[in-house]
């Protein structure tokens, strides 16, 4: 199977539906997907521009630190909050990467820099989280 090669013109209407479902808010999706553009060219391929919308992503609404402060395998100190906020936000980003984009988990599993059966397991419980709070629901 060949995948065709989309420029980022060509998945705005996904990337702002991912900002839309990560965001809750339509100000907010738009300054997101701003966000992300601006830091994406032309020929930005269709991986590196969902890289940088994670990025602009936790940038912008991953950085609040609201409990103590442990340290991490690299020696910074980030809150156990925080730690948990990036990775929810990375299972629920994994979970609209797979039902909006229509990605595959080793397509995903590139863009969020981690395993595939990491991403497996999120896309697991991610659907069943997403399922229980009734806000994606199978198609009869």
């Amino acid at each position: 199977m060949v995948r065709v090669r989309k420029t980022p013109t060509d998945i705005l209407d996904d990337v702002y539906s991912l900002a839309y479902w990560m965001t809750g808010s339509e100000h907010a999706s738009e300054d997101l997907v701003s966000m992300t553009y601006s830091r994406a060219g032309d020929e930005t391929a269709e991986t590196e521009l969902l890289k940088l919308f994670r990025k602009s992503y936790v940038d912008r609404y991953g950085q609040h630190a609201e409990l103590h402060l442990c340290e991490n395998g690299n020696g910074k100190h980030e809150s156990e909050f925080d730690t948990m906020r990036k990775r929810a936000a990375d299972v629920r980003l994994s979970v609209l990467l797979s039902e909006i984009c229509g990605l595959r988990h080793k397509q995903i599993s590139d863009i969020m820099e981690k395993p595939v059966e990491t991403v497996r397991s999120w896309l697991f419980w991610g659907r069943k989280s997403l399922v229980m709070d009734r806000l994606l629901k199978a198609s009869a």
